[in-house]
């Protein structure tokens, strides 16, 4: 008799000990004791997520030539009725904005401002047309160096008025020949 209690009470510690682990009671799984969890370095773990996708994907069967086939004309079916769907928005919205007046009033002919130049008449030869040389001093801007330029035009001077030496100022007009695109304002001074 002791000896039965003593065979049955090692399987009955046994079963306790079985539903305690299953539970989660007071011992730790086995396995979790004998190994901890290895710190992987973010490549590794890149690498192990690619491979169990790389799994699931095989998983699936692949599809047959006449399945693949269906799916792409469902595909195409649906891209068609989305694209039909957006013409008939963009019909409506130009035939809306056909019907709206403009918004925009036509513009005003607004006269523009018209340059002035100041120079020396260098030629009064051609009738009623002077050649004006003009000047220009500016400061280079990397190296501040002074650099002079000039600029010859053809003004047109309705009375002969200028002369070779006079300072003259010129104002920007219509074309009225090839060259000429200026006319005479004043005589600022006579030469000498």
């Amino acid at each position: 008799m002791a000896e039965e209690n003593e065979t049955t009470e090692p399987v009955e510690s046994a079963g306790a000990d079985s539903i305690g682990d299953s539970a989660g009671a007071e011992s730790p799984a086995p396995e979790a004791a004998a190994e901890p969890e290895p710190q992987l370095s973010p490549k590794e773990r890149k690498a192990r997520a690619k491979a169990t996708k790389a799994a699931k994907a095989s998983v699936k069967a692949p599809l047959t030539p006449a399945e693949k086939h269906d799916a792409r004309l469902a595909e195409r079916k649906k891209k068609a009725v989305a694209r039909r769907g957006e013409r008939a928005q963009a019909r409506e919205k130009a035939k809306a904005e056909a019907h709206q007046p403009s918004v925009t009033p036509p513009r005003e002919h607004v006269a523009g401002t018209q340059k002035t130049r100041q120079g020396v008449v260098v030629s009064d030869k051609a009738a009623k047309t002077i050649t004006v040389r003009i000047d220009v001093a500016r400061r280079h801007r990397r190296y501040s160096k002074v650099v002079r330029t000039s600029q010859t035009l053809h003004a047109h001077d309705e009375q002969s008025e200028a002369h070779i030496g006079d300072t003259v100022v010129v104002r920007e007009c219509r074309p009225m020949s090839r060259t000429k695109r200026w006319r005479l304002v004043e005589v600022v001074e006579r030469a000498k």
